[in-house]
């Protein structure tokens, strides 16, 4: 039986457990099976390191940092943003892998026009530097919005009407909104907000946070994290298949 599994704690609203397990069941997978690996501590990680059974691991909060001295290699992705949420055992060797870049960028092509040339990224965590390394690789520039003015990023107070009107993607990646905190909204000038924006919230749940909703009712184009999640795990698949 080859085992995959999550890494991060506390697991028990994870969605990739079920994710792989319909996964297998729809596309007829058979001597596959994914775990659930609640690490309380990071010093637990040698001792599921050394199962020979283990094909590959996803790895989630709070562990996608910490990870990174128990590996050998890492993608250029990973490396640049060190951040790993996939793990491949690969001839002996731990290699780090970040599918939220490809799955953020998988999700993000086919929205983009050619009036969506700037960007505003709202939030600074890990999330943000998957972002931030898809836009760069897409070349379109970038500002980071935090809730306080730090060095490469600018304040929420300093994000009027003409900083939103000049920014036509902006893209959310702070929990703000998130379930159950769904009455907030990251504070922006909505009414800026036109048909010619795309709104993409990394959250996805709920499905439409109230960010969405502001920016829909202008006329926006939006987007939820949930596709990005499923593009993320099937990144990850390919990745332990050597299908990358």
């Amino acid at each position: 039986m080859k085992v995959y599994g999550l890494i991060g704690y506390p697991l028990s609203h994870s969605f990739s457990k079920g994710f792989f397990a319909e996964k297998f069941q729809r596309e007829g997978i058979t001597g596959c099976v994914y775990e659930n690996f609640p690490l309380t501590s990071i010093s637990e990680l040698p001792a599921l390191l050394e199962r020979t059974d283990l094909y590959g691991i996803n790895v989630t909060i709070p562990y996608k940092e910490a990870v990174l001295p128990f590996l050998d290699e890492f993608s250029p992705a990973a490396e640049q943003i060190k951040a790993v949420n996939c793990i491949r055992f690969h001839k002996g060797k731990r290699m780090g892998f970040n599918t939220d870049v490809i799955g953020f960028k998988r999700s993000l092509l086919p929205l983009i026009k050619p009036h969506h040339t700037h960007a505003l990224v709202l939030g600074t965590g890990g999330a943000a530097k998957a972002v931030m390394f898809v836009l760069e690789e897409l070349n379109i520039p970038f500002t980071v919005v935090s809730r306080s003015a730090q060095p490469g990023t600018v304040a929420y107070e300093a994000v009027d009407a003409t900083v939103v009107e000049m920014h036509t993607i902006i893209i959310n990646t702070s929990p703000v909104g998130m379930y159950p905190q769904t009455d907030a909204a990251p504070a922006l000038p909505y009414d800026a907000i036109t048909r010619h924006h795309l709104l993409y919230d990394l959250i996805y749940n709920p499905a439409e946070t109230l960010f969405l909703q502001k920016g829909a009712a202008k006329g926006a184009v939006t987007k939820n994290g949930h596709e990005m999640l499923v593009l993320q795990a099937e990144a990850s698949w390919e990745i332990w298949n050597e299908k990358p």
